[in-house]
């Protein structure tokens, strides 16, 4: 009987952790996995046909439903809403068991060939993340708010890669500067909406933005970002 693909998945996955730090999310690694695993090679491809390169992707996700469960275990009604921002990027970063499977994976993502992958998967996180918190944007701003904490969330992965500081606390104070960077922009903006003769210069342009729309997701796929016929 051949083990439901999660299952497959999963102990690949954890075998593959053992190897990562040596030699990154590579075939290497893939190959030892399915021989520690106990997977038969065949059934170990058919879950995984990019090899170590699924499992990469694989460990990410794994990231992104702890740190969901965290969100919605925690209270943090208590928080002004950017700090509530910011906890969700910690715990995102604390679901990392292996500093270095990160850094390994990258590096992998960095490549020209993996680097739309590893986007996806950021930009699949800070969906995640504003999903979590309550986003309920149906226009251009559910755009803006995910791009802006991609950015946000990708410079604080690559301080907190570098950060050995107790307890990570200069990769928090980092974060915390990101998003104040941020609200200042906010600010702006408002400041900006808030003054009639800008706001007539930028009718046309404001127009063809509010005819923009977020994606739908549909309700038996419920992927970050999905679409649904008929919007």
């Amino acid at each position: 009987m051949i083990p439901p693909h999660d299952t497959v998945k999963d102990a690949l996955l954890d075998a593959a952790m053992l190897h990562v730090v040596f030699d990154g999310w590579s075939d290497a690694t893939f190959k030892a996995a399915v021989a520690e695993a106990g997977i038969d090679p065949v059934v170990a491809r058919g879950v995984c046909p990019r090899g170590a390169l699924d499992l990469a992707v694989a460990y990410h996700k794994r990231g992104d439903a702890q740190m969901v469960a965290r969100l919605k275990a925690e209270d943090l009604s208590a928080m002004r809403f950017r700090d509530r921002i910011a906890a969700a990027v910690r715990f995102r970063l604390e679901a990392a068991t292996d500093k270095e499977a990160v850094r390994r994976g990258t590096t992998l993502f960095a490549l020209p060939n993996h680097a739309p992958e590893g986007a996806r998967l950021v930009w699949d996180t800070c969906d995640e993340i504003w999903t979590a918190l309550g986003d309920t944007s149906d226009d251009v701003n559910w755009y803006t708010k995910r791009a802006t904490l991609s950015a946000v969330y990708s410079a604080t992965v690559l301080f907190w890669l570098g950060d050995d500081s107790a307890d990570h606390q200069a990769t928090w104070e980092f974060l915390d500067r990101r998003i104040e960077n941020v609200m200042q922009i906010e600010k702006f903006k408002a400041q900006v909406n808030a003054n009639p003769v800008l706001q007539k210069l930028l009718s046309g342009p404001n127009w063809i933005m509010g005819q923009v729309r977020a994606p739908v997701r549909t309700p038996d796929i419920d992927l970050p970002g999905s679409w649904r016929s008929g919007r």
